[in-house]
């Protein structure tokens, strides 16, 4: 089975997850970036993100070259802003093509994933959600638990 790993990382968490997931999966990853690149911290990062959530002005991609119809499993993820997933992730979905996948979705947060992982799942419709798992902070952790979770859940998919 060809499996592929989408993520968007802003503050790094999501990156370790698809590092890690990519090993256990054996998998080709695509690092969604968006075309502003412009580097928030602080409450400047959570007013940007927060106004992209509450008024549905997703961020422009850069272009990438990955062919979703190559793949047959799709490994799905990223931080949740505001109790849902990523706005660059919604960009992702709402222009591409996601139909009859098996499908893995991913979250990061920092204690709060409210509903974001059902609305990550509505975001899908037509494929078949295989699995879910969600990190807390996982930059904070310790990489090699976060590596056997990883594994573990992968197994299961």
């Amino acid at each position: 089975m060809k499996t592929l790993i989408i993520y968007y990382s802003y503050g790094g968490n999501s990156a370790l997850v698809a590092e890690e997931l990519k090993k256990a999966a054996d998998a080709d990853v695509l690092e969604l970036k968006t075309e502003d690149e412009k580097v928030r911290t602080g409450f400047a990062k959570y007013a940007w993100g927060g106004k992209q959530v509450f008024t549905h002005k997703y961020p422009e991609l850069k272009p990438y070259t990955v062919t979703i119809e190559d793949y047959d499993r799709i490994i799905i993820g990223g931080p949740v802003w505001a109790g849902t997933p990523a706005p660059a992730l919604q960009s992702f979905i709402a222009k591409t093509k996601i139909s009859g996948k098996k499908i893995g979705i991913f979250l990061c947060h920092a204690g709060g994933k409210g509903k974001a992982m059902d609305k990550f799942k509505a975001l899908l419709p037509g494929n078949t959600i295989a699995g879910e798992i969600d990190f807390v902070n996982p930059a904070k952790l310790d990489r090699a638990a976060v590596s056997l979770r990883i594994a573990d859940w992968v197994g299961s998919l």
